[in-house]
This record gives structure tokens, sequence and C-alpha cells, in this order.
């Protein structure tokens, strides 16, 4: 379980958030929504230390990470999987590669071990004989299945995903929130996706938290987002429906 407890975060004088605090349960798919510079993608860095806050506390199975050395600093990081928000594969070498790289970092298994458990993910991702192509090569939701299969291959406890629908057009993203489905359904993992995409929420979220004015504004189930009349979330559904719906016809 992620305890998140009375977190405050500035860069010089913009406050990013003033108070933020709640639980991540273990094997949920919960979502971060909230407008764009809410700090939604901050609030995952300090899951692992990436970021440290001004204020506050985040608990990984009751360790807080803020006060961890780095060698159990480096041992919580590797329980977690991420998708970062424009893939950041390395161009320059394999797909396979790319898969490969936290198995060659993290971990003493041998060439043999690595090539079986990365065909492996790259197939949960359905990409298989995709490993010699460079990424270079690969279409944008291509490269998002290489993310997840990098992300999945160590086989982490939580996987965070940091908006994976973004710059992708409607049926790629729908792609995009069935994997993000299958990875919740068919591994004993935490998923946590941050996005402002209405749509992927209302498909692969159980819980949502709307982080609004400086702090955690909302936080409920899908179902009591779907009927809660919280203004500040209300207005935020209602515009992120109105762009789904003009997306659509863009695409048509």
């Amino acid at each position: 379980m992620i305890k998140i407890r009375n977190l405050q975060k500035s860069f010089g004088d913009n406050l990013v958030w003033s108070d933020v605090s709640f639980d991540i349960h273990d094997g949920e798919t919960i979502a971060i929504i909230g407008r764009s510079g809410c700090g939604k993608s901050v609030l995952i860095k300090h899951f692992i230390a990436l970021l440290y806050p001004d204020q506050g506390e985040v608990f990984i199975d009751d360790k807080e990470v803020f006060e961890l050395p780095y060698t159990e600093l480096r041992k919580i990081r590797q329980r977690f999987g991420v998708l970062f928000q424009g893939s950041a594969l390395f161009d320059s070498v394999s797909t396979f590669d790319n898969v490969a790289f936290p198995l060659r970092y993290f971990t003493s298994q041998t060439e043999e071990e690595i090539r079986e458990n990365v065909n492996n993910a790259l197939k949960m991702v359905n990409l298989e004989g995709v490993g010699p192509k460079s990424t270079a090569e690969l279409s944008g939701g291509m490269r998002k299945r290489v993310g997840v299969a990098r992300a999945i291959v160590h086989e982490p406890d939580y996987i965070m995903y940091d908006e994976p629908t973004s710059g992708l057009d409607p049926q790629t993203s729908d792609e995009i929130n069935e994997l993000m489905m299958d990875m919740a359904e068919n591994l004993d993992i935490t998923s946590i996706v941050v996005t402002h995409d209405m749509h992927s929420v209302l498909k692969i979220s159980e819980r949502v938290a709307f982080l609004d004015q400086g702090a955690l504004s909302w936080l409920g189930s899908l179902e009591e987002m779907k009927h809660t009349d919280y203004k500040p979330l209300v207005n935020f559904m209602k515009a992120s429906e109105y762009q789904i719906t003009n997306k659509s016809k863009e695409s048509v």
C-alpha cells in the first residue's frame, strides 16, 4: 500500500499543492486527474523520491521513502514500473534492448533469461517479433506498448502510467486503455494512471483522485464520481467531455 500524508510542494514562489493526503490500495487502478499544470506528474515522482516535498511523507508498505538510504530507496524503486508520457525510449538501440534495459541494469539475469523475459513482455503487449526493430520505426501506439513492456518486464508491484494516451488518436487510445486493463487483470499489480483523458478514466479506473486549487480536492470511487455534485469536478468532466466529442469529430 502507498500512503501519502500531508504532502506540500513548491517550485520557488509557485505553489503546486499545499496538502495532499490519500492511500493507494494494493491491486487497485486509481486515476489521478486534474487540469494541466496541477501537479499530477509531480505527485507520482514523489512516490519513488525522484522529487522531495517541502513537507509531508510517502510510505510504501510502511517504509517512509524520503528517509531511506540510497540502497533501500533503490530497492523500493525496483518495485515500480513507469510508462513515461513520451515513452522515453532509446532510439539508438533496438526495441528488444529497450525492454531489456531494466533487467540488465537492476538484475543479475543471464542473457538467456533476459531474452525469455523480454520476449514474454513483448508478447503480453501484442508486439511479438518486433524486438529487432528500431523504436524509431514504430508508430506512436507501438512505442507506447514498448514502454509498457519495459515497465512490466521486471514484474513490478506497481505501475505508473503518465498520460498514457497523450498524443494518440481515439482508436489507438482505446487500444492502450484495453492494454492497461489487461495488465491490471492479468498481473498482480497496482496501477496508478495520471491523465486528463476522462474517456480513459471512465474505462479503466476503480477510484479517482482529483487535484485542483493546490490540493487534493476530491477522492472517491468511479461510481461516486459519475454522480457527484462537486462543482469543480463536474466542470472538469464537462469540459473533458466537450474535448472528447470534438476529437472524435475531427477523426472522422
